[in-house]
């Protein structure tokens, strides 16, 4: 039995959770929620989140929502290798989750949610937080491939999405060149599937 992801192509969690599901080889089918009619407010999808919220995962009898509890699930379930073990090494994967659901969802996560589908947060609160979580990001990233050990880890895949299409918030990544290089490392990997781009995705 296959997982069922239930996402929207625009949502950079919903693309989190689809882009791990294919690195890790994980067999998965993609349900697209309507949220511009209102679907994910609706009591069938409330059912599964009551948040209303993309993305929601069904694994047979269990179902769980929220991107990085999600991630951690699917790794401890079918990708053990990108939830490493060790106490030090896992504890630092969790500092990237809190980060993901942080800095990055309040800042370049945001000022994408303004110029992508109009949300009304303050533009320069956004990206100067964006920009704060970008120099954190590359200072940590100088002499590192990925953010925690020497493989790819579901730290990665969190911050991603967000990362990667921050320009299209009006967040440039022109003076982070590890973060640039950290990017392309993650587009190297076997099974990698980008998010759409704004009009691809609207289309899809």
């Amino acid at each position: 039995m296959s997982i069922r992801i239930h996402h929207f192509p625009l949502s950079g969690h919903s693309h989190r959770v689809e882009l791990f599901a294919n690195l890790a080889g994980i067999e998965h089918e993609i349900r697209l929620v309507d949220l511009p009619n209102g679907e994910h407010k609706q009591a069938a999808f409330l059912a599964m989140n009551p948040a209303g919220q993309v993305p929601v995962i069904e694994d047979g009898d269990v179902t769980v929502s929220d991107s990085n509890a999600i991630l951690v699930y699917l790794a401890r379930q079918y990708a053990p290798d990108w939830l490493p073990s060790e106490a030090q090494q896992e504890a630092e994967v969790q500092k990237f989750l809190t980060l993901a659901a942080g800095e990055l969802a309040y800042g370049a996560c945001a000022a994408r949610l303004n110029t992508v589908f109009g949300a009304n947060f303050d533009v320069e609160a956004t990206h100067a937080l964006a920009h704060r979580y970008l120099e954190r990001i590359n200072s940590h990233l100088n002499g590192r491939r990925y953010l925690v050990g020497d493989s790819p880890s579901i730290a990665d895949v969190a911050l991603y999405s967000y990362t990667a299409h921050a320009p299209e918030g009006n967040v440039s990544l022109e003076a982070y060149p590890e973060v640039l290089r950290w990017l392309a490392n993650i587009e190297s990997l076997d099974g990698f599937k980008a998010m759409p781009t704004t009009k691809a995705g609207l289309l899809a």
